[in-house]
């Protein structure tokens, strides 16, 4: 969509917010002189939009009483935006919505466009691709989630009914800090009234969520995203490993994948290191991470670690060693 459509789109937006405009006033927010104003109004009113010309000392133009703009107006930009978002949205997995309500909702966009622009975004979608595989979704009910984002925005409790990981059901009552999206999941974090303490729930595993009556307030500081991620980090797993990592917090916490490790000052004062701990279900797949931290390190627990590092580092010892024969053929790693 051309600069010019743009902008009569932008004059209509403008008058639909109500009250008289002057033309000073359309031409200084558009950008443009007072005789563009008056051609764009003209645009409209053959488009059948009812313009009002009112003259005099405060005069200008309004819109006719009980106009409302259709529905949905894009400019191209807007149009490549909103299906974009559609899309890729989708292949993140933050599109709370449905397979089937996404593709709708990009059809009837899809056909509201004009035909030449259509054209052009339906060329863009069948030929875009992505370097990033698409994750798999678990998706909360949209209910669920607007209600929860609605009491966190006003500081509302809220009866939720969850189901824990181990298929428990129950109860409780939520105070909801703030919403988080993360690896294609939905979370609230908040006060738990069961065990009085901050909590995260997955919110693919609420059933229901009702507002109550009351409020409450956010503790000052709180970080809805940090205290997700840290709980992630926490979460239990077949080892629990910490290791010493030379360098400085914010430093070596930019080296992990976001949620998988917490990194922390040593309380002793050990200056220039910094204390990781992480868990893994595989324990021979940790040295490879320390290895890509580029960075000293001395491992505190499990001792079964010092092992698998040998391993590895006798591995890429025997690699580097390695030469083809005459033949080109590389000898496998004992």
């Amino acid at each position: 969509m051309t600069r010019p459509t743009a902008r009569v789109l932008a004059l209509l937006e403008i008058l639909q917010s109500g009250g008289t405009r002057t033309v000073a006033e359309l031409a200084g927010r558009l950008g443009v002189d007072e005789r563009t104003v008056r051609r764009y109004v003209d645009h409209l009113v053959d488009l059948d939009v009812p313009v009002r010309s009112v003259r005099g000392r405060y005069g200008g133009y309004r819109l006719a009483p009980g106009y409302r703009m259709p529905p949905l107006m894009l400019t191209g930009d807007e149009a490549v935006a909103v299906l974009l978002g559609l899309v890729t949205g989708r292949r993140a997995g933050l599109v709370t919505a449905s397979v089937s309500a996404m593709e709708s909702a990009a059809a009837k966009v899809r056909r509201v466009l004009p035909e030449a622009l259509g054209r052009r975004l339906d060329a863009l979608l069948a030929t875009a691709d992505f370097t990033a595989p698409a994750r798999s979704v678990s998706t909360p009910e949209t209910e669920v989630l607007l209600t929860l984002a609605e009491a966190a925005r006003h500081r509302q409790p809220v009866a939720i009914s969850y189901t824990a990981w181990g298929g428990r059901r129950s109860q409780r009552d939520v105070h909801p800090y703030g919403i988080v999206a993360h690896s294609g999941r939905w979370y609230v974090t908040g006060a738990d009234s069961d065990s009085g303490e901050v909590r995260t729930f997955r919110l693919d595993r609420i059933e229901a969520a009702t507002a109550l009556p009351g409020s409450f307030e956010v503790p000052a500081g709180f970080d809805p995203a940090a205290r997700v991620l840290s709980g992630l980090a926490q979460v239990p797993y077949a080892h629990e490993v910490s290791v010493r990592v030379r360098g400085a917090v914010e430093e070596v916490r930019g080296l992990f994948p976001a949620g998988i490790a917490t990194v922390e000052e040593i309380p002793t004062g050990d200056e220039g290191w910094v204390r990781v701990r992480l868990r893994a279900e595989r324990l021979e797949r940790v040295p490879s991470v320390l290895a890509w931290l580029d960075r000293p390190f001395v491992i505190e627990y499990p001792d079964a670690l010092r092992d698998h590092v040998r391993a590895l580092a006798r591995q890429l010892a025997t690699c580097a060693d390695a030469v083809p024969d005459p033949t080109g053929r590389v000898p496998e790693p004992d």
